[in-house]
């Protein structure tokens, strides 16, 4: 009898799935191509093992979308919102060259502003006021507001492509030059925005980052840079509209607040404040102006326990709405980004 062989059964590969088809991505309403909702497409899913394998989707999305809105990912508490951040964008930074009052939850991860809940935080970019900024923010809803308390959020590609071109021209000519008063008693301490007790860690810090600085009596600092309107996306390439001017600027302050302090000290002693790079006041009206493109593009969504929203810090803005009852928003950065042409020696007003 002739023997036969007998191929043995194929092996049925393992079936891939990818990480796009595990959840679903929905335009965020009113965005217009801004903003997606990523949520699961079925339960239960283990969200930090997913967020192993979806880095580059996310980095996809985002670059499109410019801000992502995690929702139903059941991440339990503050640690599990570290974890899958740092999954999806590596290392989580400190916050060092400080702006807002914020405390330390865990390892990189902070408060919100700790501003009062009847005021508003115009829309922004964060830290684009220094040589160095995060390219992603991530927040985290641990408490929803019982009223308010929306964080809105805006197209940079939009808000910079509705500026006038005259506005943009002269700012990219003459740049944008910030100051700040440190321990004047209605700001912040320079102790508490370097994070460090020591007068020569602040003076390092400064002349790498092209800052000047001039330490006043009573312990008070007083530190100055200039720094361009615009930055390039690193990915993109875009050149988008990007600085603190609207949140800097003391037409930012409560009407009583700024006539008050106008009453002590002159513009360049504001505790912090905006000019134009050659030291020449920038006036209200244009600020104004800058805010209103802002507003008019503002998209909101009301915040859900564990929602994590992911902005591109350059192709998004986001600022806060007033509120009532307790609140608590996580935040989280990402992907240093780092000016090297920011060293100079910029003049005082």
């Amino acid at each position: 009898m002739t023997e036969r062989f007998v191929k043995p059964p194929r092996r049925r590969a393992a079936a891939r799935v990818s990480s796009a088809s595990l959840v679903s991505a929905q335009p965020l309403a009113g965005g217009a191509g801004f903003g997606l909702i990523v949520a699961p497409a079925m339960l239960p899913l283990d969200a930090l093992e997913w967020a192993c394998g979806a880095r580059s989707w996310v980095e996809d999305q985002l670059l499109a979308a410019g801000a992502l809105l995690f929702r139903g990912f059941d991440l339990a508490d503050v640690l599990a919102f570290r974890a899958f951040a740092n999954q999806l964008s590596g290392p989580l930074l400190d916050y060092t060259e400080r702006a807002a009052s914020r405390q330390k939850v865990t390892s990189n991860v902070f408060t919100s502003t700790q501003f009062p809940a009847e005021e508003v935080i115009p829309l922004h970019h964060e830290m684009s006021y220094s040589h160095r900024w995060p390219g992603k923010l991530w927040l985290f809803c641990e408490r929803a507001s019982e009223g308010g308390g929306a964080t809105p959020i805006a197209s940079e590609r939009a808000v910079t492509r509705q500026l006038a071109d005259d506005l943009r021209r002269r700012f990219s000519q003459r740049r944008i030059m910030y100051v700040r008063n440190y321990g004047e008693g209605v700001d912040m301490s320079w102790q508490e925005a370097f994070q460090t007790e020591r007068r020569a860690d602040v003076e390092a810090y400064c002349q790498h980052a092209g800052m000047s600085c001039e330490w006043k009596p009573g312990d008070r600092l007083r530190t100055r840079t200039v720094r361009p309107p615009t930055v390039v996306h690193p990915r993109s390439h875009e050149e988008l509209w990007f600085n603190h001017v609207p949140l800097f600027h003391e037409s930012n302050l409560p009407a009583v607040v700024r006539g008050a302090l106008r009453e002590q000290f002159l513009a360049d002693e504001m505790p912090r404040n905006a000019f134009y790079g050659d030291g020449e006041p920038i006036a209200d009206d244009v600020v104004a102006s800058i805010r209103a493109v802002y507003d008019a593009h503002a998209v909101r969504f009301a915040w859900m326990r564990g929602d994590i929203l992911l902005l591109d810090n350059i192709l998004a803005v986001h600022g806060r709405d007033p509120f009532s009852g307790p609140r608590s928003i996580l935040v989280a950065m990402s992907e240093l980004q780092v000016d090297a042409g920011a060293a100079g020696d910029p003049k005082a007003p």
